[in-house]
């Protein structure tokens, strides 16, 4: 699919690019190319492909969710500066 000059310096202007003139004759190459191969996949038939969320199998390789012990809520506030309610109290640094 060719591309027009005016229609990539249409969509430039859209896209609030300035672009030069060597620039758009660049792009409109470019572009006319990009979408000269997306068609060619297009025609590619794949009626008998399965579809996939992804190319390769992939395992979880991530520890199992187990729970374990954590620290003494206590304890670990007694050593933060400050704390309220349960939670570290953290000085404000937003106005209004």
């Amino acid at each position: 699919m060719a591309l027009t000059r005016e229609q990539v310096a249409h969509v430039a202007r859209l896209a609030r690019l300035s672009l030069t003139d060597s620039e758009l004759e660049a792009y409109t190459d470019q572009l006319s190319r990009i979408l000269d191969h997306v068609e060619s996949l297009n025609q590619a038939e794949t009626a008998d492909v399965p579809p996939t969320y992804h190319a390769i199998d992939l395992k979880n390789v991530f520890r199992p969710d187990e729970p374990c012990p954590s620290l003494n809520r206590e304890k670990v506030l007694e050593q933060a500066p400050d704390a309220e309610a349960g939670c570290f109290k953290v000085p404000k640094i937003t106005e209004g």
